[in-house]
């Protein structure tokens, strides 16, 4: 009888190992390097951002098609060819992802994920289309922004950033309550793509904090207020 069910527990095993292997295989997530190459040399490839229309305004690769992951994904993906590769990417891997695997879920052969996002794609000193940015920081603005006597704490945001989102009331709160001692300085991702790429930032949110213009701590993803208000000493 033990025996019996040895054997069935190493055919489930089996079974399952086959079934991950499976879904792993579905699609690949490419480097930056990895994704250009292989887009380079695709023939009747899709290149499909899914970023919001905001986003891409400010700047996208080169001959992207948008669909936006937000706005009715499963609809507009009828408008792509199943048997032909397609190729995602959005700012930082989370969206496109999730789009990969739904594309895969509807029956797509071939699907390519550009691991890191945008973000990687940028620090790989890959091109990106954008329209002439007449507001975007320069560096030169950036050490203006933080030439003061108080600390300084730069927020790197993004509007579609859902962390970025929780974090803001209570940086809101920080800005207000401790004037006097801090002086917070929030900054569009997606709005400062070079200045993004002079810090190496391809994920956010990312705090960066400023003592007399000498950068002094900094914190990539989520953190709540008690995190932040410990490194103010406040």
């Amino acid at each position: 009888m033990k025996l019996l069910i040895l054997k069935f527990s190493l055919i489930f095993l089996l079974l399952s190992s086959c079934s991950d292997a499976q879904t792993q295989a579905d699609f690949q997530h490419l480097d930056a390097k990895s994704f250009q190459t292989a887009l380079a040399n695709a023939k009747d490839a899709q290149l499909i951002d899914v970023r919001t229309p905001e986003e891409v305004a400010k700047g996208t690769i080169e001959n992207a098609k948008n669909i936006n992951w937000f706005d009715n994904f499963n609809e507009q993906a009828k408008q792509l060819d199943t048997s032909k590769p397609v190729y995602l990417y959005c700012r930082s891997g989370a969206r496109s992802t999730k789009a990969a695997k739904r594309l895969v879920s509807l029956g797509f052969e071939e699907v390519y994920e550009l691991d890191g996002g945008l973000g990687k794609w940028m620090a790989a000193d890959f091109p990106v289309v954008r329209p002439a940015q007449k507001d975007a920081l320069s560096m030169a603005d950036f050490q203006k922004m933080i030439d003061s006597d108080k600390l300084v704490l730069v927020d790197f945001y993004a509007e579609w950033c859902g962390p970025c989102k929780k974090m803001a009331p209570y940086l809101a709160e920080i800005k207000k309550d401790h004037a006097d001692k801090v002086v917070v300085v929030k900054i569009d991702a997606d709005a400062n793509p070079e200045l993004c790429k002079e810090f190496n930032i391809t994920a956010l949110p990312v705090l960066q904090l400023y003592d007399k213009k000498e950068k002094t701590w900094e914190h990539l993803g989520y953190i709540d207020k008690e995190g932040v208000m410990e490194k103010l000493g406040l």
